[in-house]
């Protein structure tokens, strides 16, 4: 008789799961956290290295990659002190899935665009 493996036991989707991922998968804490895996930066670098996010939006996005402690935020003491943010152990340990998901998504857009054109042709 062959062997077979337990079932492996499933994790359920919590609000506290759903809530987490929607703050760290949102439309631009991929971005920033990206960039903050390559080196530390402060407002104005982060600004200029994604150019479409608005200063508000920036902001939002910090705070809440702050609060999740994924980013650290670190007062720099130079004339006139400095805020530099910087990725946190915590949010280093999101580098290798973000590095897949940018991966897979580069991979997988010409077949992602063929898959819309055919929808939108019988839409």
């Amino acid at each position: 008789m062959p062997e077979t493996t337990p079932p492996q036991p499933t994790t359920q989707i919590t609000a506290q799961h759903r809530e987490l991922l929607d703050q760290v998968l949102d439309k631009w804490s991929l971005q920033v956290l990206d960039r903050l895996c390559e080196s530390p930066s402060r407002f104005n670098e982060l600004r200029r290295a994604i150019p479409v996010i608005t200063q508000k939006s920036l902001t939002a996005t910090l705070r809440r990659l702050e609060r999740n402690g994924m980013v650290d935020r670190v007062v720099v003491n130079t004339r006139p002190l400095a805020v530099e943010y910087r990725i946190s152990a915590l949010g280093k340990t999101l580098q290798d899935l973000i590095d897949a998901l940018l991966g897979w998504t580069t991979a997988t857009m010409p077949e992602v665009e063929r898959a819309r054109e055919r929808f939108d042709e019988h839409a």
